[in-house]
């Protein structure tokens, strides 16, 4: 295995593997529920030794930060990306790839941040691991941890769609529902932990998740026969997704393997749009009142604003809002095009897309991937036919 350390993504401190869990102590130390996370931690990997691997082999698992000893039974990813020509000329463009990663074993990307953080709490010897979510995270970690033989812990808003809340009993974790938000249910798990001990799942706060989230981009560079792509789209509500696309590219150029960055279009609900505003001002403030019906995406204090909104600049990207009534017709547009069912904030990517093509912010040439996270199953009540 190559991976080195944590360093902090604030003040660049280092940490060994062990020395901390989840956030940089010296930063984060006044942070408080309720704010974007400070002290971020980044997994960092020997990429020299990395590039020399890479050349005999190339396997995404030379980045990974856990040992494949360690993994839990159910497989996850190595989803599909395919084109749709017929989705490309609908929408005005010469080269679209679809990576539906609604096909993960519990129906959404999810599943690969609860994949790696079971397998850290089995390194661990954690027999308990905690979060919370508005559904595809808990879904995940349910299913994974119900592979392992460990707890789940799961802090869900009451609101959330009543097929996750099922998937999540389904696999026989413990449900705790809350009153209020995303952001409600996260104060909660931490609460929760702080006190009765246990591995804490939640995205961004400990740095697997990202880790985790970071595979769907290398797994689209390798089937891309390892080119990079000039833009890659993703929905956006608490960052963390994006920024471990991001972080996919960045350890591949880190090690040589490529030379530049995919730009990333940042999909936001308006109602849920504190990473555009934040990324568009240069200044943090809450989404003021998140009600859009594309739940994975509604997030008041989005956890991982500070490194989303960097993904953001790195690559050159920018980012996009559109309202729920442009997501439903994404959404079956998806489904009629390219045969692929789509839940709300998934099909979020879609509408942004096609509003940043209507602007001319991409080229009809550009190569674009149009990354779909979650199922449509998921929220059948959702769909507007």
């Amino acid at each position: 295995m190559f991976f080195k350390h944590y360093r902090c993504t604030g003040c660049g401190k280092e940490y060994s593997r062990d020395e901390v869990r989840y956030l940089c102590p010296d930063c984060s130390k006044n942070y408080k529920a309720g704010m974007p996370l400070t002290g971020v931690l980044e997994a960092i990997f020997d990429y020299d030794a990395i590039a020399e691997q890479w050349k005999k082999n190339p396997d995404i698992e030379l980045f990974s930060a856990v040992e494949q000893e360690y993994y839990p039974e159910l497989p996850v990813g190595n989803t599909p990306l395919f084109r749709s020509a017929r989705l490309a000329e609908a929408i005005g463009l010469m080269d679209l790839l679809i990576k539906n990663d609604g096909l993960n074993p519990s129906g959404s990307l999810k599943d690969r941040a609860s994949h790696l953080m079971v397998a850290e709490a089995i390194r661990l010897k954690e027999k308990k691991v905690v979060t919370a979510s508005t559904g595809n995270a808990a879904c995940a970690l349910a299913a994974l941890c119900a592979s392992a033989g460990l707890e789940a812990v799961i802090f869900a808003p009451k609101s959330a769609p009543p097929a996750k809340l099922i998937q999540i009993k389904v696999h026989g974790a413990k449900l705790i529902t809350v009153d209020g938000t995303y952001d409600d249910a996260f104060a909660a798990s931490l609460d929760y932990t702080s006190k009765e001990g246990g591995l804490n799942r939640n995205t961004a706060y400990h740095p697997l998740t990202i880790e985790g989230k970071k595979t769907v981009g290398l797994e689209i560079f390798l089937q891309n026969n390892q080119n990079v792509p000039d833009w890659i789209v993703v929905p956006v509500g608490d960052g963390v997704i994006l920024s471990g696309v991001h972080k996919a590219f960045v350890d591949l150029q880190r090690a040589g393997i490529i030379t530049r960055l995919p730009k990333l279009l940042s999909v936001q609900a308006e109602s849920s749009d504190a990473v555009t505003r934040y990324f568009e001002t240069g200044t943090y403030s809450d989404a003021v009142k998140p009600n859009t019906f594309a739940d994975s995406i509604s997030v008041k204090t989005p956890s991982n604003a500070h490194w989303a909104v960097q993904a953001l600049k790195e690559s050159n990207g920018t980012s996009v809002t559109v309202t729920d009534e442009e997501i439903s017709k994404a959404q079956l547009l998806l489904a009629r095009t390219t045969g692929v069912f789509a839940e709300p904030a998934a099909s979020a990517g879609l509408a942004g897309l096609i509003k940043a093509t209507g602007k001319h912010i991409l080229c009809r040439l550009d190569q674009v991937v149009l990354l779909v996270t979650g199922h449509g199953l998921k929220d059948t009540g959702a769909v507007k036919i």
